[in-house]
């Protein structure tokens, strides 16, 4: 019998010299405790080495693959086919290719993976003329050529892109957020109508960095910024502001700040553009199903693209919501309905009572389109956009469910009758105005009195008596 045996350097190809001790395979271990040992069971039949890295790299390529490239199918024809043995190899697939292809026996079993396990153990000593240091070199080039391999086949799968541009997006609104309060507010003192007067962050920077100082207002031209009446007001507003005055180098330093918004502004807008692309090439039916904002919040949150096709659609619905969730079943109250997926558009659209139910089926269908772009070959978005065409007539039923009525069909609309006003004289009855009763049942009160008179009498003749 024949071993195949690949290293970094080249396929080796093995002689089993015993194959009476390869029925012992507990034991197996025992004879590959020593090259000595190791000889008198394995011997080098052909050593094919490889020339460079480059060789090597295609060569595994192929082998990760399940295919048999020039060189070992040249070695194989040449060694193996002469010697007429069977073959061992260390993949089962591997050994189905070359089976279809060159048409040899192929064995692949437990004893197999413990003799491979020995060569390995003792192969410097059962391959001569390669030296251990050449050795580690070869496999530590292919070990990172194999890691740039993968990195470059699936390029625009990569969703490490995704976590940190989305994390960048939300550290950028937030820092816009403080730069914008920050200048609203030190422009403020000097023109306090302009930031009620213009409500957009951006235009708002924009005017003052072309005008500065309030009195320049005046002779500016703001139309390319801002429509003809609220230009208008503006350069009204600042006649008449009552905000102090301020140096030239105060003004220089707010015009810096507004410059930093205005260029942070645009970087975001690129960069919100990169995330909808690389959303798009990475998972396509996710992007329609929920949006690439919340679909990027999901994957950032999970951890990559696989971690979030693990998850249930449960799961997935309350992602985001995890500290509601424990505190609620620490409390013994209600869970939370919706996490991340609160912000689809979906949802949003939805009336309250029912965010709950449509949240619950969009996750579903969103887990769906997960698992379809991270394990699916075809990259197209016609199973998201079938998705979501379903759910918004779904949406569309539980909306018009209030003015349907439940018929034999369940389609038709509830019919209302005409509404005719009808005028009736009604009189007032007193009757209604008493809550007691007509005819009593308890004792009337002068019955009571002449009671209580006979009951006295009789008390008063008794006393006589006793005292006569």
């Amino acid at each position: 019998m024949l071993v195949l045996f690949e290293t970094s350097v080249g396929y080796a190809i093995f002689k089993v010299l015993n194959e009476k001790k390869l029925q012992e395979v507990d034991s197996l271990w025992k004879e590959f405790e020593t090259p000595e040992k190791a000889n008198k069971i394995v011997k080098l039949k052909h050593f094919e080495k490889f020339q460079d890295t480059a060789e090597a790299l295609a060569a595994f390529t192929a082998l990760m693959e399940g295919k048999i490239n020039k060189q070992l199918k040249k070695v194989l024809k040449k060694i193996v086919k002469e010697a007429h043995e069977p073959l061992a190899v260390a993949d089962a697939k591997l050994g189905g290719v070359i089976k279809e292809k060159l048409n040899l026996s192929c064995i692949h079993s437990p004893v197999v993976n413990e003799l491979m396990r020995g060569i390995r153990s003792q192969m410097d000593g059962l391959i001569p003329g390669v030296e251990p240091r050449e050795m580690a070199a070869m496999c530590l080039g292919l070990a990172h050529s194999l890691s740039r391999y993968r990195l470059k086949f699936s390029a625009d799968k990569v969703d490490t892109m995704i976590v940190q541009a989305i994390s960048l997006l939300d550290d950028l609104d937030k820092e816009l957020n403080n730069y914008i309060m920050r200048c609203r507010e030190w422009y403020g003192w000097h023109f306090p109508e302009l930031g009620k007067i213009i409500s957009d962050n951006l235009t708002y920077c924009k005017c003052l960095q072309k005008v500065g100082d309030r009195k320049n207002y005046a002779s500016a031209k703001l139309s390319e910024f801002l429509p003809e009446e609220v230009e208008a007001e503006v350069k009204a507003a600042a006649e008449i502001s009552m905000g102090t005055e301020v140096s030239e180098e105060d003004i220089c330093n707010i015009l810096h700040l507004c410059t930093q918004v205005i260029e942070i502004s645009e970087y975001r807008t690129q960069l919100y553009e990169y995330l909808q692309n690389r959303m798009m090439a990475i998972a396509p039916n996710v992007t329609v199903m929920v949006g690439e904002l919340v679909g990027a919040r999901l994957i950032a949150h999970a951890g990559s693209l696989l971690n979030l096709a693990k998850h249930a659609a449960s799961t997935v619905q309350i992602l985001g919501a995890e500290k509601a969730l424990f505190r609620a079943l620490k409390s013994r109250r209600d869970t939370p309905k919706y996490g991340l997926i609160y912000h689809a558009s979906l949802v949003g659209q939805t009336s309250p009572k029912h965010k709950g139910k449509i949240s619950r089926m969009l996750a579903a269908k969103t887990v769906l389109a997960i698992r379809y772009d991270a394990f699916g070959e075809d990259s197209s978005s016609a199973m998201g956009v079938e998705n979501r065409a379903k759910l918004e007539a779904r949406l569309r039923t539980l909306e018009d469910r209030g003015i349907r009525k439940i018929s034999g069909t369940g389609k038709a609309l509830a019919k209302t009758e005409k509404y005719e006003h009808k005028s009736e004289v009604k009189t007032y009855d007193p009757s209604g105005d008493s809550t007691l009763p007509t005819c009593s049942k308890k004792r009337k009160i002068e019955q009571v009195d002449k009671e209580d008179d006979i009951t006295e009498k009789k008390a008063k003749k008794a006393k006589i008596k006793v005292k006569g």
